[in-house]
C-alpha cells in the first residue's frame, strides 16, 4: 500500500508539473506580439476559430470577397499539431481557418461580423456537441487596429445581448494547415451525416440572419 501511495504521489506531482509548464507556454502565446501577414497579390489573410473547422470553412466561403478558406490549427504552443494531437487538448491549439480575401470587396470588420453571426457566442470550449478546448472560439488579430475592431465589436455584442461572450482574443502567431482530407470537407462530402446534420444547418442559420448583400449569389 505504501508503495502504491508513493507511486500515486509521484504521478500526480509529475502531472501537475506538466500542466503548469503547459499553462506557462500557453500564457506566452496569449501575451506574444502579433505576427502580421502581408497582403500578397491584392489578397489579405485573417484567422478565426469557432468550433469544427468543416463548418467554419463553408461559412466563410459563402461570403463575397472570400477567395478561399483553409482548415488548420492555431493558438497553441506546440509545433506541427495534427488532428489527433490537437484533439487531446494538450497542444493548446484550436481548430481554425485561414481566410484569404480581397480587402477591396470585404473588410476585416465584416469578417468579424460573420464570425459572431455564425456561432453560439456564449458557449465556452465548443460549439454544439463539439466540445473541448480544441473547439473553443478565438479571434486572432495581426495588429493593433484589428485588435481594437475585435474588442469593440465583442463589447458591443455583450452589451446588446446582455451576456458574456466566450470568444478569446489572441495575437496571431502561426497557422498550421490541417491534413488534406479536412480541406473543402463540406463540398466533397455533402452526404456525410455530420455535414447533413450539423454543418449545413449551421451554414443555413447563418445565411438566414446575415445581410444578403455580403453573401455570394450561390449562397442564398
Amino acid at each position: 500500500m505504501k508503495n502504491y501511495i508513493t507511486l500515486l504521489i509521484i504521478v500526480l506531482a509529475f502531472s501537475c508539473q506538466n500542466n503548469a509548464q503547459s499553462n506557462k507556454k500557453q500564457q506566452a502565446v496569449i501575451n506574444a506580439d502579433p505576427v502580421e501577414v502581408p497582403i500578397k497579390n491584392g489578397k489579405a489573410r485573417a484567422y478565426f476559430a469557432s468550433g469544427c473547422f468543416w463548418c467554419v470553412e463553408a461559412i466563410y466561403e459563402s461570403v463575397k470577397g472570400v477567395e478561399e478558406s483553409i482548415s488548420g490549427y492555431s493558438g497553441g504552443h506546440t509545433k506541427r499539431p495534427t488532428y489527433s494531437s490537437s484533439n487531446t487538448g494538450r497542444t493548446g491549439h484550436a481548430e481554425a481557418v485561414e481566410i484569404i480575401y480581397d480587402p477591396k470587396i470585404v473588410s476585416f470588420e465584416t469578417l468579424v461580423d460573420v464570425y459572431f453571426a455564425s456561432q453560439n457566442v456564449t458557449q465556452v470550449n465548443g460549439q454544439g456537441n463539439d466540445r473541448g478546448s480544441q473547439y473553443r472560439s478565438i479571434i486572432f488579430y495581426q495588429n493593433e487596429e484589428q485588435k481594437q475592431i475585435i474588442l469593440k465589436k465583442k463589447a458591443a455584442l455583450a452589451k446588446q445581448l446582455d451576456v458574456k461572450i466566450a470568444a478569446e482574443v489572441y495575437p496571431f502567431q502561426k497557422f498550421w494547415v490541417a491534413e488534406d482530407y479536412h480541406q473543402d470537407y463540406e463540398k466533397l462530402h455533402p452526404n456525410h451525416p455530420y455535414i447533413q446534420n450539423v454543418s449545413i444547418p449551421r451554414l443555413n442559420r447563418f445565411k438566414a440572419i446575415f445581410p444578403k448583400k455580403f453573401l455570394k449569389d450561390e449562397a442564398h
